[in-house]
């Protein structure tokens, strides 16, 4: 949906990466290193994104990073309609809202690190009926598109460093 809207690939990466999870910093050579494309194609968006006020930039030693402006009134439209690009709003109403005593649900993996794939890895916080869980994410597979990985913690169990990676921090999708 989104990919026949906007004509440009990078442009709409660089939408995953930035507006899926806000926390996502980068600078132009790890970009071109993760998209596999050239700096002057990154730049050149990059730049558009950061004269429209969307992205905000800052020096760190000799590199240039970029984040998203979470302060442009255009931030939650457009989180939102990446949200819906990559199905993340199909899983909240088919499954969170129906397990009933969740606390918490985080996106790991490469969306959290605003990458596109065909894999959502998803953790779930608080008491999980399994077998209906197992049901429930049949279902949103289905309407997605998407596979989706998850694992399951009580509360008691769980902290944010058991799902850290060291490449993004989890995306927080729900909570109660």
């Amino acid at each position: 949906m989104i990919d026949i809207l906007i004509s440009s690939k990078t442009r709409v990466k660089l939408l995953l990466k930035f507006f899926l999870n806000a926390s996502t910093k980068a600078y132009l050579r790890g970009l071109e290193e993760e998209f596999g494309e050239s700096t002057n194609g990154i730049r050149l968006e990059l730049n558009r994104f950061e004269e429209a006020g969307m992205l905000q930039s800052y020096s760190h030693g000799n590199k240039k990073f970029f984040k998203v402006n979470t302060k442009h009134p255009l931030f939650e439209d457009i989180h939102n309609i990446v949200l819906k690009f990559v199905g993340l709003d199909k899983i909240v109403d088919s499954i969170i809202s129906q397990l009933g005593s969740l606390e918490e649900v985080y996106v790991v993996g490469n969306f959290a690190r605003g990458l596109d794939c065909d894999i959502i890895d998803l953790v779930f916080v608080g008491q999980v009926n399994q077998a209906y869980l197992v049901e429930l994410i049949a279902k949103a597979e289905m309407k997605i598109s998407r596979k989706i990985r998850y694992i399951t913690y009580e509360q008691s169990e769980f902290s944010l460093d058991k799902i850290k990676d060291g490449l993004a921090e989890p995306l927080l999708l729900w909570s109660k």
